[in-house]
């Protein structure tokens, strides 16, 4: 069993969309385990080779428990190789989410007397334990459920990788704003844009005459020479500091011709290079 990751959060963060990404990727996942019942189930687990990654929900139904968090997951980082994962969100965000699938909140009592935000501040209140002892706090207020699942996958990638470093390469475009959780980076829009060329417009930045456009531009190629160099030291660096995930943002205007051009130049160069199988996610690609 190579990793245990503990996912909890508020309601509505988006919890079920996290847990759900990591099953995909091949996590053994249990939702909703009781704080006390966790280290008998991974003691049991770490016999079998099959399993080689753990994911378990903790949420605010197991509130007698959750005071006694911090000691909780002391003790099982001891035994196992265990990250804390909290999802947040705005208030204004949450009350959004459940009116539109008018799910009823956990707590109950006070969401029966209509008064949402009182039961959210609860929730925050009794979680608090949780999220004061997590190793990553992530904020899905500006996350659809798409994006969600990329960043989890992004962050913790499947059980079936080997490589010491999981990396994810996402291009976007700077008017729908900048992706949550990057670690490096990176504005294109000072390269020439290929938006203004009638027949280059249609197209995609994945497109060979879009990327060719793109990547025999002089500025581009100084660019490229500088990034590729930076990206050549880092991920070294990386590895020894013992980061197991790294995500890197290229934004343009649009998201659709530079920034995805660029993303696969990268992409391609990382593989060559470092021999490592980045994943790359266009966001705003069409």
């Amino acid at each position: 069993m190579d990793k245990v990751i503990i996912l909890s959060g508020l309601s509505g963060a988006g919890k079920t969309v996290a847990l759900r990404a990591l099953e995909d990727g091949g996590y053994f996942c249990i939702d909703n385990l009781p704080l006390t019942l966790i280290d008998p189930l991974l003691s049991t687990l770490k016999e079998r080779k099959n399993i080689k990654g753990v994911g378990i929900g903790v949420d605010v139904r197991e509130k007698e428990f959750l005071t006694d968090a911090y000691q909780i997951f002391s003790d099982l980082k001891r035994k196992y190789k265990v990250e804390i994962l909290f999802l947040d969100a705005e208030e204004g965000v949450i009350i959004r989410r459940y009116k539109e699938t008018r799910r009823p909140h956990p707590m109950f009592s006070l969401y029966r007397e209509g008064d949402l935000p009182r039961a959210i501040e609860e929730e925050k209140a009794l979680l608090s334990p949780v999220r004061d002892a997590s190793d990553r706090i992530i904020d899905t207020s500006t996350l659809t459920p798409h994006q969600l699942r990329h960043t989890i996958i992004s962050a913790y990638g499947t059980m079936e990788e080997t490589q010491p470093l999981n990396l994810s390469i996402i291009s976007f475009g700077y008017k729908f704003g900048v992706p949550q959780n990057l670690d490096l980076l990176f504005d294109v829009r000072f390269l020439p844009n290929p938006n203004f060329i009638p027949e280059l417009k249609p197209l995609k930045g994945t497109d060979t005459s879009v990327s060719g456009f793109v990547l025999q531009n002089e500025e581009t190629g100084k660019f490229l020479a500088h990034l590729k160099g930076l990206i050549d030291f880092l991920i070294p660096q990386y590895i020894k500091e013992g980061r197991t995930y790294l995500t890197i943002g290229i934004g343009c205007t649009g998201g659709r011709h530079r920034s995805p051009a660029i993303a696969e130049e990268i992409s391609s160069h990382i593989k060559n290079q470092n021999n490592m199988r980045p994943k790359v996610i266009h966001r705003d690609m069409e």
